[in-house]
């Protein structure tokens, strides 16, 4: 039953995301009661996402470190200041809509992205690893990143932003890969099939619970927040474009491309929403709540890319040769 009610949720993610958002604007004066048990759910959402991996997988990455490095590089330091920038040029005059957009591209990278790299035949491995590799600098690089683009415009408070990562992803994350490793990977996987629903419907409850606390912003559906939702996919769109034209230049392998696609253009958005909410005034969270609208829409566009021009022309030559 629960394998089924995962296949379920899965299959409707796209969708479930964006449901989350207006549940959470809709009940907000409910919901809202309940945003301290945000980073717990997100670091149980965390651990489990985290059995499937340990620290093997990090092995052949620590010895051909190329494609890891160049995805770091499109994460912290490319699609930052890029957003950076589309911010300045469109929302000069508002900081915290520019502290919004920069915060959402700063974020760690999506652990979700390994679920759509193993669906199109992406180097699992290499993907684990980026996830790992983020995941532990994460304390460190995005408060980093956010007083360098916007620390003399928004008042930070870095070690809350250090110690809420620790919480939410570092931690827990180790704690999963440990299991895996030196516990019962068999137990590990099997506790992670049991838990995977479970931590899908936690990610529609932070959604929700997030959503609600920026609601007085979301429910202004004027024609700014229409140029910020626009701004914020176009943003969005670009990191797995920036992903995949520098495995392209660099001539990585096809495997390795798609794991710099997903794992370079997806972003822990959740938790990127917990942070805004938890650090920042309620209007830098809403460039980073819309982003959640966009995150498993822009990963299943890209996956209809990379089978046109990864799988189509493999198939069409089996098909000539049978």
């Amino acid at each position: 039953m629960l394998q089924s009610m995962n296949a379920f949720l899965g299959k409707w993610m796209p969708l479930l995301t964006p449901v989350s958002v207006v549940v959470g604007v809709l009940l907000s004066s409910f919901l809202n009661n309940f945003s301290f048990l945000v980073p717990w759910v997100f670091a149980a959402m965390t651990f489990t996402g985290s059995l499937n991996s340990n620290f093997k997988s990090m092995k052949h990455t620590i010895f051909h470190p190329l494609s890891l490095l160049l995805t770091l590089a499109v994460l912290h330091v490319i699609t930052p200041i890029w957003a950076f920038v589309i911010g300045h040029l469109f929302f000069g005059n508002d900081p915290y809509t520019i502290t919004g957009l920069t915060l959402a591209t700063v974020i760690p990278t999506g652990i979700t992205s390994v679920i759509w790299v193993s669906m199109y035949k992406g180097n699992v491995p290499l993907t684990l690893a980026i996830i790992l590799a983020d995941t532990l600098l994460s304390p460190f690089l995005v408060p980093l990143s956010m007083s360098i683009f916007v620390g003399e415009a928004v008042q930070l408070d870095v070690w809350g932003m250090m110690r809420g990562l620790l919480v939410m992803i570092v931690i827990p994350s180790i704690a999963g890969m440990a299991i895996n490793q030196f516990y019962s990977k068999e137990k590990a996987l099997h506790w992670n099939k049991t838990l995977a629903p479970f931590s899908k419907l936690g990610l529609a409850a932070v959604v929700a619970i997030n959503s609600s606390v920026v609601a007085p912003y979301l429910r202004q559906i004027d024609l700014k927040f229409i140029y910020v939702g626009l701004t914020m996919f176009f943003v969005a769109l670009s990191g797995y474009f920036f992903s995949w034209l520098l495995g392209v230049l660099t001539k990585r392998q096809k495997d390795e491309t798609i794991a710099m696609i997903y794992t370079g253009g997806m972003r822990n958005i959740s938790a990127g929403a917990v942070m805004a909410v938890s650090f920042f005034p309620p209007q830098v969270a809403v460039p980073v709540v819309i982003g959640m609208l966009f995150q498993q829409i822009l990963a299943a566009l890209y996956g209809q890319a990379i089978r046109l021009i990864y799988q189509k022309p493999a198939l069409m030559e089996v098909k000539k040769i049978s």
